[in-house]
């Protein structure tokens, strides 16, 4: 097969061994009722593994070039390509049309991870699971341990939508053209229902937020909290009722961000501020 120019823009490094993506498909454990999502199919490498074995898949590819050839290398009715951006495709209103909760796969632009990443949790509830190729740095943070350097944004949200397993790694030699890294293959199995009761978008902003000032404790870090209110009363009231001020972000599991979430979303619908 004759590639085209990578675009270093897109984070293109296609995927060229057969080994790695049958793997990969293996490891899914597809049904022909399922109906996958591929990101960045790229030249087919994984696509042409994939269409036999679901009901439906929906390639979503960037690149109009390679669009184009998948388009002609692939005739099947299973197989749906769509020329675009995934981070404007809609999951929610295709699983909604599909009448089925979805399950994301591919190779993605290690630049766009977290992004790809924060998009398929906030629609948790139209994916089954996403099964991802990411930089093995990346892997070893969503599987990080509380309180190491490694725990960070997407450990917190991986473990509070759902579980999040590290598969295999996967060396540079599998790519053209070769990444100066090496990636891992990882999995989130999204829950049926989320354990916690709790306002999922305040949850996000108090976990960014934390981290995003990961240096200092927690006191100092929620002083950045995007609401108009005065935070000291917030804070005031934490002081009270939250007993983990005094550690860094790192320190606290996903149990505490849900504790301390709901103190927070009950002191700004009290003060109708949120």
């Amino acid at each position: 097969m004759t590639f085209v120019r990578p675009k270093k823009s897109l984070g293109q490094n296609f995927l060229v061994d057969d080994n790695i993506a049958r793997t990969i498909v293996r490891d899914m454990r597809l049904t022909k009722n399922d109906v996958v999502v591929e990101v960045g199919p790229g030249h087919g490498a994984l696509t042409k593994f994939l269409v036999p074995n679901v009901r439906k898949l929906i390639a979503v590819e960037i690149d109009s070039r390679v669009a184009g050839d998948l388009e002609k290398q692939f005739s099947s009715p299973t197989i749906t390509i769509l020329q675009g951006d995934f981070l404007d495709f809609d999951v929610i209103s295709t699983a909604e049309r599909e009448g089925q909760k979805l399950r994301l796969a591919g190779n993605i632009p290690y630049y766009l991870t977290s992004q790809i990443l924060v998009k398929a949790f906030e629609a948790h509830d139209a994916l089954q699971d996403c099964t991802l190729m990411v930089q093995r740095e990346v892997a070893d943070r969503l599987a990080a341990d509380v309180g190491t350097k490694e725990y960070g944004i997407l450990t917190v949200y991986a473990r509070f939508y759902g579980t999040m397993k590290k598969l295999f790694d996967v060396s540079p030699n599998c790519f053209y053209p070769k990444p100066k890294v090496y990636s891992s293959v990882i999995r989130e199995t999204f829950a049926e229902e989320l354990p916690y009761t709790v306002d999922e978008r305040l949850f996000r902003t108090v976990v960014r937020t934390a981290f995003g000032k990961r240096r200092k404790t927690l006191r100092n870090a929620l002083k950045y909290l995007p609401f108009d209110q005065d935070v000291v009363v917030l804070l005031r009231e934490l002081e009270a009722s939250f007993p983990f001020l005094d550690k860094r972000p790192e320190q606290l599991t996903v149990d505490d961000y849900v504790e301390l979430t709901t103190i927070i979303s009950n002191h700004l619908y009290s003060h109708a501020e949120y």
